[in-house]
């Protein structure tokens, strides 16, 4: 359904059983030895072409991802681009050294280390971002000559449908991917427990991450990469630019109508810029236009579903109960859909639910400090640790920043949310478990290290 216009039905999908997930791992199975086999040269074309196709489709693509999902059309067509950028950059990565060779202490003998494909990959991936993050797990598994099986979010079954399309015209054997959509605790599960299944990539929430590791553990001892839940701080302090930490502020903890692990949920702003920064982003929350994606002149889209809505309507009420106050926004938008105007608390501590637990939309809170050592103790204070940033003209307090922020991705004058496809991505704490995503640290994941020696 269309969260802007719930009465609006975008597509119908059919809701696959264990045994359609279990044909699909078996399917992955078979087909996986000889796509290990291939020549590098093959697999560079196909994922090539699937990264070409994609960016031929982007208009269409993004509008269906728009309605969708609810996200602006123009941050729809970022999204569809980076899909197709990240197919082409692991075609092209395939290029690069794949190996190692080393010294040996032994007299005679000749070391090196390869890497083998890690087999068969089942890919969960969640609703926010329904064609970039099954890209960034789907191309590398590929590249490196592994099998996959695509389980994505029930919400966004439309643009997983397009994708796999596209994946499976560009020439792939039967059985190197394969899509299975279906409820988590139906085709996940399965995908979870399989014998057939050697990895499994998940995004998604860190609750349901807890499961997937305890799962693969039990099952198989599979290998996971888990990229869950963040409550990531943006620090500003006193000798900030008021008027770029509003921007990183507005960027980060409101875009993508905050559904986004990276958005900035918790702004640690210095006493003496305080007033003056709260009472600036006030203004420029309360201005923050909330429409149809698909209309130019909408900043905000709807939030993705009913339940969604309620959990931030519910966030809400519970951080007015702790005693922080809503200067602007925490109301449902009158309109047709799903649209909540972004809701900005002050008077926060770091204590409060709404400091600590990941609500995922469009909801932030200010709390205050004396200096920065206190600003960076309470980023800090926090299960999580994916995207830190700092607002500041002090090169000092940047680099202090880098070096002590316990997050992944540390951003200086910049929103949190912002990330880039050669670079790599995952945080810490309960943000993280396992190998980096994207860039060329992906290859630790869907590949194993074999060492080799050799006498002559």
């Amino acid at each position: 359904l269309n969260p802007a216009h719930p009465d609006e039905v975008v597509s119908e999908y059919a809701q696959a059983d264990r045994d359609t997930a279990r044909a699909a791992v078996e399917a992955a199975r078979r087909a996986q030895p000889d796509w290990a086999r291939r020549p590098v040269g093959q697999r560079m074309e196909i994922l090539d072409r699937i990264g070409s196709t994609i960016l031929g489709r982007t208009e269409e693509l993004a509008v269906l991802l728009a309605r969708e999902e609810g996200k602006l059309l123009t941050e729809a067509r970022g999204e569809v681009t980076r899909a197709g950028q990240t197919f082409r950059y692991y075609a092209h990565q395939l290029l690069q050294p794949q190996g190692e060779v080393y010294a040996s202490t032994r007299s005679g003998v000749h070391a090196e280390v390869r890497r083998r494909p890690l087999g068969v990959v089942g890919v969960i991936t969640p609703w926010n971002y329904p064609l970039a993050i099954p890209a960034w797990k789907i191309a590398p598994a590929l590249a490196y000559g592994n099998t996959v099986v695509l389980k994505p979010a029930e919400l966004v079954t439309a643009s997983a449908g397009e994708l796999a399309r596209i994946i499976t015209a560009a020439g792939l054997p039967p059985g190197v991917f394969n899509l299975v959509m279906g409820a988590g605790r139906v085709v996940g599960e399965e995908l979870l427990t399989s014998t057939g299944i050697d990895g499994i990539s998940f995004t998604g929430g860190t609750t349901t991450g807890t499961h997937v590791a305890h799962q693969c553990i039990t099952h198989g001892n599979k290998r996971f990469q888990l990229e869950m839940g963040g409550k990531n701080p943006l620090v500003v302090l006193d000798d900030a630019d008021l008027a770029v930490a509003v921007r990183c502020a507005l960027d980060g903890s409101f875009f993508s109508t905050g559904q986004r692990c990276t958005a900035s949920s918790r702004l640690i702003v210095q006493a003496g810029i305080h007033d003056r920064f709260v009472e600036a982003l006030a203004t420029a929350t309360g201005a923050l236009r909330v429409g149809d994606p698909l209309d130019p002149a909408s900043q905000l889209g709807p939030v993705v579903s009913p339940e969604q809505l309620a959990q931030n309507l519910d966030y809400v009420r519970i951080g007015r109960t702790e005693g922080a106050t809503v200067v602007s926004g925490g109301t449902h938008q009158p309109d047709d859909g799903q649209f909540m105007r972004p809701t900005l608390f002050a008077g926060a501590r770091n204590d409060m639910r709404l400091a600590r637990e990941e609500i995922f939309g469009p909801v932030a809170c200010i709390i205050r400090v004396d200096d920065p050592d206190e600003a960076i103790d309470v980023a800090n204070d926090t299960d999580y640790g994916l995207s830190a940033g700092i607002v500041t003209t002090s090169l000092s307090a940047a680099e202090r920043f880098k070096r002590d922020a316990r997050a992944g991705i540390v951003n200086v004058n910049l929103p949190t949310a912002g990330t880039e496809l050669h670079l790599p991505f995952g945080g810490t704490g309960a943000s993280n478990h396992g190998p980096r995503e994207q860039g060329g640290y992906a290859r630790d994941f869907y590949s194993v290290p074999v060492t080799c020696y050799t006498g002559w």
